[in-house]
């Protein structure tokens, strides 16, 4: 199963980098891909006249296939176009029903990644026609679709949608993480905390460190960021805006929270960013990057690094086929 999903998305390894917001740029995408794994942009926000051009700086930086993610809790058929137009065949569609967008997929020759929270969701998409499952666990960091643990979900959603591959979601940063989502029957890994703490992430300095400094009990599944997108449970790190919203006694949603609309920083552009808006911090954004959306999974604990992600993709590959075989050499105890 991992060589048939490795053989369907054009890949060598089955890593799949997740879309971290515009911190996966052209940079990170393409250094992911020159290791053999999948790199993903995040394309649901861009405008519709950017897309030509980050599609264009990711093949100016590799030769490899890598895929876009569209979030159709709103309207993507301007976007998808735009993608398919620009030669991309690998898409992936998170927060509702990619239905209507499949069969356009289809008839450009390529291929349709759905995340999902739960089996019977899993079997409705397959239905549908998305040709592989991502499974996300609560544990996720960003935006959270569903409410099952990854080591619940994952063997419930190969069973029930096999031999369609599935790829395991949520809570997996290092090589055990994968070995143990292979040995639930994933047929591959979707890690997203793990590269926003990369040399190539847009991710602001600050983001980045506090993604190391975090604990495993360092995150929040909240409501709290809901600026730009409501209504939208998500998975962050704690920090003053959470401790202040928390405070307030309407709780994790806008209006009446404290700071309601305050400026705490600018993008590179001069665009403001309120507190309490989706937004992530970016490289070259200034104000309190702290108070910021610092979106993370529990598993932000296991990352204590700064690699470049052309060295962090064999690394965990390495210590998978270490783990898998240390794990076999004790079960051989028993025989």
């Amino acid at each position: 199963m991992v060589r048939s999903l490795c053989q369907l998305l054009g890949i060598e390894v089955p890593i799949v980098q997740a879309p971290i917001g515009h911190a996966s740029g052209p940079e990170l995408v393409a250094t992911v891909c020159e290791t053999g794994a999948l790199g993903m942009l995040a394309m649901t926000w861009r405008k519709r006249a950017q897309i030509p051009r980050v599609i264009g700086e990711v093949r100016e930086r590799t030769a490899r296939p890598f895929g876009v993610n569209l979030v159709i809790e709103r309207d993507q058929d301007a976007r998808l176009g735009a993608c398919l137009q620009e030669g991309v065949r690998v898409v992936s569609f998170f927060w509702g029903n990619p239905a209507r967008y499949i069969e356009r997929v289809h008839r450009a020759g390529g291929v349709v990644l759905h995340t999902v929270g739960s089996a019977a969701e899993a079997r409705q998409r397959v239905d549908d026609g998305v040709d592989v499952i991502v499974a996300q666990g609560v544990e996720a960091g960003g935006h959270v679709w569903g409410q099952v643990s990854t080591m619940a979900l994952v063997p419930a959603v190969v069973d029930a949608v096999g031999p369609v591959p599935v790829i395991a979601a949520g809570g997996i940063t290092d090589a055990r993480g994968i070995a143990a989502a292979l040995a639930l029957g994933a047929s591959g890994v979707w890690m997203g905390t793990r590269f926003v703490a990369t040399q190539e992430s847009a991710a602001h300095p600050a983001y980045k460190q506090a993604v190391i400094n975090a604990a495993e009990t360092g995150t929040v599944y909240t409501r709290m960021f809901d600026q730009g997108w409501p209504d939208a449970p998500h998975r962050v790190l704690r920090n003053s805006t959470i401790a202040r919203g928390e405070s307030a006694a309407s709780g994790d949603a806008a209006p009446g929270r404290p700071g309601e609309g305050e400026t705490i920083g600018r993008l590179a552009d001069g665009t403001a960013i309120v507190r309490y808006a989706a937004e992530e911090p970016l490289a070259g954004m200034e104000g309190d990057v702290e108070a910021m959306a610092q979106y993370a999974g529990q598993s932000a604990a296991l990352v204590h690094d700064l690699p470049s992600a052309s060295d962090l993709v064999p690394s965990l590959m390495s210590g998978t086929g270490e783990a898998l075989t240390n794990a076999l050499s004790y079960l051989q105890g028993f025989r």
